[in-house]
């Protein structure tokens, strides 16, 4: 009889210890520290100078800055474009203001300046 209510009560503390193990699980939970976009927030243009224009294939490879929204040091590369209008006022050697986003994993362009 005394075994019968040692082992219920053992059971009984186990189980109030997995409940409260797992409620603490989850409210520790770190995957959801990585910095997130607030509405209405602007992206800051990036600087870049225009390497080749290729108005076939809709792309601009561009030599850049930091591209601080990606996360990006500063390089040569080929960006898709959002609009591909765009391209038509654009010659290698223009000195640009751009942001790109990562959208469907190709970096694109989705805002252009020339600049002066």
């Amino acid at each position: 009889m005394k075994i019968a209510k040692i082992v219920t009560h053992f059971a009984a503390a186990t189980f109030a210890l997995t409940a409260v193990n797992g409620a603490m699980a989850q409210s520790h939970d770190h995957g959801n520290h990585a910095p997130t976009a607030i509405a209405g927030q602007e992206t800051t243009m990036s600087d870049g100078e225009v390497k080749k224009v290729d108005k076939d294939t809709g792309r601009l490879t561009i030599k850049h800055g930091p591209l601080e929204n990606l996360g990006m040091p500063g390089m040569t590369m080929v960006f898709g474009v959002k609009d591909a209008s765009a391209l038509d006022a654009l010659k290698a050697g223009d000195k640009i203001k751009f942001v790109a986003e990562k959208l469907e994993g190709r970096y694109v362009v989705t805002q252009l300046a020339v600049q002066k």
